[in-house]
């Protein structure tokens, strides 16, 4: 399709629609005093105002760039199901147009279609649930003027490859509405490449699911321009709130978000590993989402039962084409722990096991007080890999000598009051790194239990360590600055001793030099050196590496 065959898809009284228009939208200059909009002259923060057009303007802008996409294709809505709901109100006459759809998909594709009165269409999925591309096209006429389609869909977890994206625009004489929400954990990649080509192509994106703002609405729609102009006349004034465009622009951390998005991946692969060896698990759908669509022997009682563990999944078994069927949200590990634990006891209520339900020397653990929330995932017998943010970047340099030095693989995401002070995290970070080794190593047998390295770099660190169970720490570095970068000295100590106790080791540690900042990495690269051979595991002992049998 061309583009003006495209606008004349919309509604003739949305084309002529003057939108509505405040002073502060017709003034150009700097904001002086506001006696325009009948606020209230008093307030915090500027929540006495409505939104401003130039901090929606910095978001807008913020995610153009994040996106790889001119401004001009880009709108922003109060969550997706404002922008369905636009799609609906600009192109189809209420009680004359319909939309065609995928069915299982998201409901408020058919909700929008009631509620504007626009008959909905459903086309069943494959059963397997590929795309049915030659069904949506014969369930097309003339009144059809928007198509729904989610990839990866929700419920069923799947993508739907480009080529059959393609067979759908290359036909369809309606609008394709392409929604996205789950793309940033699929392995297909977006097609927003396709929008120079195909003028009839809208595609949904949220900060949602991967950037974890769900609790603040914030929706978009990547379109042809024209397409964007026709939903900023629809759409209400002031369609999304002071504080969430502020709290949006804040929050977005790509970095960060990259590194979560590779935990939620391993850990889908962790949760459908695990749960493939339930006997009342019948099938495991491939997914490219955050979450795994399972069919079950008896989904009502095993709902039911994590129900009653205080655990909340989606029953979607009366669903047409996901009959039998749980949708399970990938969580933290050790929300995934937990569901595995209680899956576990749903299927043989007799057993007890207190094991960790991933296989290997691995284990999670998050900690979430007042101050913080830290979450450390750590495999002994990894190959370093390594994510490491706290929000202190020398902090996060020194930690990243663990995984480097010692060979075990290290995830640690920590979130604290850093505005009040460093303790905290660091002190939270220490606790939960060492309860997550403590756990990783299980039995300890085989293990080298004992480490140590000798002198090394120019400032002449030292460390021994004993995985023997009992706590016994010592200390003799001297720094002879305040900071290291943003990271404060003083607390090298305290973490290496926290560190130590919830670990249950000894663990000694000098060091001397004049260059404090490599003072502090000698010590994290000799500990990680220690600790390295103190959980190596000889795979040709099964003994507990002590005299007594025990530690």
């Amino acid at each position: 399709m061309v583009l003006s065959e495209v606008l004349l898809l919309a509604r003739e009284n949305i084309r002529n629609l003057t939108p509505y228009s405040t002073a502060r939208d017709e003034y150009r200059g700097e904001l002086g005093i506001l006696l325009d909009a009948n606020e209230s002259p008093y307030g915090k923060e500027g929540l006495n105002r409505y939104p401003s057009r130039n901090l929606r303007e910095s978001l807008i802008l913020k995610i153009s760039k994040l996106k790889g996409v001119p401004r001009e294709r880009l709108f922003l809505g109060n969550g997706s199901d404002e922008t369905i709901d636009l799609c609906y109100r600009v192109f189809c006459q209420p009680g004359k147009d319909n939309a065609v759809m995928i069915a299982p998909s998201y409901g408020m594709y058919s909700v929008c279609a009631g509620i504007n009165d626009v008959e909905c269409r459903q086309i069943q999925l494959g059963e397997d649930f590929s795309l049915p591309v030659e069904a949506l096209l014969n369930a097309s006429d003339n009144g059809t003027k928007l198509m729904f389609l989610c990839s990866p869909n929700n419920p069923t977890g799947n993508a739907f490859p480009e080529s059959d994206i393609r067979r759908v625009l290359d036909s369809f004489k309606g609008i394709l509405v392409l929604d996205e929400a789950y793309v940033d954990f699929s392995g297909e990649g977006s097609m927003m490449g396709l929008l120079d080509e195909y003028p009839n192509l809208i595609i949904l994106q949220t900060l949602s699911k991967a950037y974890g703002m769900a609790g603040l609405r914030v929706g978009m729609a990547l379109a042809d321009p024209s397409i964007v102009a026709l939903f900023d006349k629809v759409r209400y004034p002031y369609n999304i709130g002071t504080d969430t465009l502020r709290l949006a622009a804040g929050s977005i951390n790509p970095e960060k978000v990259a590194s979560e998005i590779g935990m939620i991946k391993t850990q889908r692969e962790i949760v459908t590993a695990r749960l493939s060896g339930f006997k009342c698990v019948e099938k495991i759908f491939p997914s490219d989402a955050n979450f795994l669509l399972v069919r079950v022997s008896d989904p009502l009682a095993l709902y039911s039962h994590l129900l009653r563990d205080g655990i909340i999944v989606r029953n979607r078994s009366s669903v047409a084409g996901c009959e039998g069927c749980l949708r399970l949200t990938v969580g933290t590990p050790e929300e995934n722990v937990r569901m595995l634990r209680s899956i576990e006891a749903f299927e043989n209520p007799e057993a007890v096991d207190n094991a960790p339900a991933s296989a290997g020397r691995r284990a999670c653990r998050e900690r979430v007080t007042r101050e913080t929330r830290v979450l450390v995932e750590a495999d002994l017998d990894g190959n370093g890999e390594s994510s490491i943010s706290t929000g202190l970047r020398f902090f996060d340099h020194m930690l990243e000598q663990i995984p480097h030095h010692s060979g075990i693989s290290l995830k640690i995401i920590a979130e604290g009051d850093l505005d009040v002070d460093e303790h905290h995290t660091m002190e939270d970070v220490a606790i939960t790194l060492g309860e997550t080794l403590l756990e990783a190593l299980g039995d300890r047998r085989g293990i080298g239990r004992y480490g140590f390295a000798l002198p090394m770099d120019e400032c002449d660190a030292f460390v021994t360590m004993d995985l023997g169970g009992r706590i016994d720490f010592k200390w003799d570095v001297v720094f002879t600055r305040e900071y290291v970068g943003d990271t404060p000295t003083e607390m090298f100590k305290h973490f290496f001793q926290s560190l130590c106790s919830s670990l249950k080791c000894n663990l000694h540690i000098t060091a001397k030099g004049e260059n404090n900042h490599h003072l502090a990495e000698s010590v994290f690269k000799a500990f990680a050196r220690t600790l390295g051979a103190a959980v190596r595991k000889d795979p040709f002992k099964y003994d507990i590496p002590s005299s007594k049998g025990a530690l």
